[in-house]
């Protein structure tokens, strides 16, 4: 398919492959992700958390496949803006992509004090605002000269985390069958029937589907790929799997370690149970490797991908067309790639203080995006194109929206109520949009 059919126009450069895309997922993941929120989700899931990632990576995976299946029919940058617009509705397509905006817009700021948090003990007399600076700057440049350039400096960055983690999955087994912690991998990380109930599970599982959050931005990317129309699909699938299976090691491990250890703070759990594991060298090691992945892999990749849904929806008209300028040399959408790094600056330093309250908000975002993902494969391909695929078409996209729901009912009362205001803004803004227009935006498909 070519944008041609769907009224657009090539604009930006496809130099990506199917390994750059899976590199790219991965990257957004980050395989190490759960060092800087394990103290959160030890403490949602009572100790089970390793549960709380399969939880997490069973109802992704769903989602996963429904991307996979819209990303297909329609090989465009909007991501879900793009498959609620066109699989359901004009108006359900605006909302998606402002739901996923909360996601996609805080994340880069949440990253960046992830960061600004590791790096506190090692450097305690430089303030924050100073870290936010620096990366952002940084990001903001790379993702300036092109997705081909930022796509090398993925590969660089995805062979230092997998190292890191090698490392400490090396030395936390040696630690832990040399006797540090449980003594061995047992299964209490996995069921502890003493403190396992449903509510506990799906509350921590709300914290702990931050870390997978990014396999969904692959779709951003859908105009500059060069496969085939399959190849996002393979792509978004593929590194959720991988991602889903270190995610599990790691904590499973890491869990079993910290057997009879009293945390100094949530915020530094994992690197108290990285120097049980390997001593102070250990520890430094993966906050380093916390803070490069957080701040410039993992941020460089979402604010490649939040500037990709701005350039799309502003393509549309849902927003200033400003937004939808393309640079003539490097190919990238720059004015809202600078307008992603000056808006998180400002997130980061009004959240500062409240890290996990800026988890969860980011959460709702996305899993309500989800949710109006899961019903457009419904409507696009059983409803509409009449497939007749039950099991692809039916009880995949239910069986992922059904998880999403019942997390999002367990979440956080304050991320919710901060979530319902961001859709609030979102409805003033689609009528104010409606008013200037003076006539229906429903797009034509």
């Amino acid at each position: 398919m070519s944008l041609q059919e769907f009224g657009y126009k090539e604009q930006l450069r496809r130099v990506l492959s199917t390994k750059d895309l899976i590199i790219y997922g991965m990257i957004f993941m980050v395989p190490i992700a759960p060092f800087g929120v394990f103290g959160f989700v030890w403490t949602e899931a009572k100790g089970m958390v390793p549960l709380a990632y399969l939880v997490g990576l069973i109802g992704m995976f769903f989602t996963a496949l429904s991307y996979a299946a819209m990303s297909r029919a329609f090989p465009l940058a909007g991501s879900v803006y793009t498959y609620a617009q066109r699989g359901l509705h004009e108006i359900a397509g605006f909302f998606s992509g402002w739901l996923i905006l909360l996601d996609y817009i805080l994340v880069p700021a949440l990253l960046y004090l992830i960061s600004a948090v590791a790096l506190r003990p090692i450097f305690p007399g430089v303030p924050a605002w100073m870290w936010l600076i620096g990366f952002i700057s940084f990001n903001g440049f790379v993702n300036f000269l092109g997705i081909e350039f930022t796509a090398r400096v993925n590969r660089y960055m995805l062979v230092m985390e997998l190292s890191t983690l090698g490392l400490f999955i090396v030395l936390g087994l040696a630690a832990l069958y040399g006797g540090a912690g449980a003594g061995a991998l047992t299964l209490k990380p996995i069921y502890d029937p003493q403190v396992f109930s449903a509510a506990t599970v799906a509350g921590a599982t709300s914290v702990a589907v931050l870390s997978f959050l990014g396999f969904d931005g692959i779709s951003t990317l859908a105009e500059e790929s060069r496969g085939n129309h399959g190849a996002v699909g393979r792509a978004t699938v593929l590194s959720l799997a991988l991602i889903g299976a270190l995610f599990m090691l790691q904590t499973w491990i890491a869990t079993d370690l910290a057997r009879g250890m009293r945390f100094v703070s949530a915020d530094t759990a994992f690197y108290e149970v990285a120097q049980r594991a390997g001593g102070p060298p250990l520890r430094l090691i993966t906050i380093l490797a916390t803070v490069i992945a957080s701040a410039i892999a993992n941020a460089m990749a979402a604010q490649a991908a939040v500037s990709r849904i701005l350039f799309a929806m502003a393509r549309d008209g849902k927003l200033p067309a400003l937004l939808a300028r393309v640079h003539p040399r490097y190919q990238t959408p720059y004015v809202s790639t600078l307008s992603v790094a000056v808006v998180s600056l400002l997130v980061g330093l009004f959240f500062a203080d409240h890290l996990d309250d800026l988890s969860r908000v980011v959460n709702f975002g996305a899993l309500t995006g989800f949710v109006l993902l899961h019903v457009s494969v419904i409507t696009h391909y059983f409803i509409r194109g009449r497939s007749g695929d039950w099991l692809r078409h039916v009880v995949c996209p239910l069986t992922g929206l059904s998880i999403i729901v019942y997390v999002l009912y367990e979440m956080d009362r304050a991320a919710k109520l901060l979530g319902v205001c961001w859709i609030a803004i979102g409805i003033l803004y689609y009528l104010l949009l409606a008013l200037r227009t003076k006539k229906s935006v429903a797009l034509e498909i």
